[in-house]
């Protein structure tokens, strides 16, 4: 199901140059993406609980939909559309944000950062495109909630967890001091 989608290798990711004498003052914005992150990490907990709960008959498609609903990240974005939608726009307006506005100035201050920098909006394109076939395997699986759909969207969100989680932590490791110590905002 996602055997066309090149996943990145982490063994390959730059690694950031290292900052010396950076001030609590300074570590603030990397923790502050770090709070941002563990809101979606949270969340994705919570989706990879029902998808397990409905394919296990322990919930309705009534009852998933109702724990969904009830994430305070998709209260807060009911515009974007439908449920799945709703969170994959989230991620990718996320990471939008980042390929717009704090990955370009990062590029300036140093050639590592610029090649972290790079590294991250590849790995943004490749969680969009694991994104957008989630999406679609969701819309199959409400349409046939049998086995093999099930399965489907199972391999695929386990795949764009574990490709998050760690995109992530790279992320807050390579940048979040880097952050605080030019001045970035997020």
């Amino acid at each position: 199901m996602i055997d066309d989608i090149e996943l990145p290798d982490d063994a390959t990711r730059p690694v950031a140059p290292r900052l010396g004498n950076v001030t609590e003052e300074q570590r603030q914005p990397g923790r502050h993406l770090r709070m941002i992150h563990d809101h979606h990490r949270r969340n994705m907990q919570v989706l990879r609980d029902v998808i397990a709960a409905a394919e296990a008959g322990e919930m309705s498609a009534a009852e998933a939909q109702k724990a969904i609903e009830d994430l305070p990240l998709v209260q807060n974005y009911r515009r974007f559309g439908a449920l799945c939608g709703q969170y994959c726009q989230i991620i990718h307006a996320h990471h939008s944000i980042e390929d717009a506005y704090m990955l370009p100035v990062l590029s300036e201050k140093a050639d590592g950062f610029r090649r972290v920098a790079e590294r991250l909006k590849a790995e943004h394109d490749v969680v969009h495109q694991l994104l957008l076939r989630l999406i679609d395997t969701l819309n199959a699986l409400m349409a046939d909630p049998g086995p093999a759909p099930f399965a489907a969207a199972r391999e695929i969100y386990a795949t764009l967890e574990r490709l998050l989680n760690s995109h992530f932590r790279y992320e807050e490791d390579s940048v979040g001091d880097a952050l605080g110590y030019y001045g970035i905002g997020l």
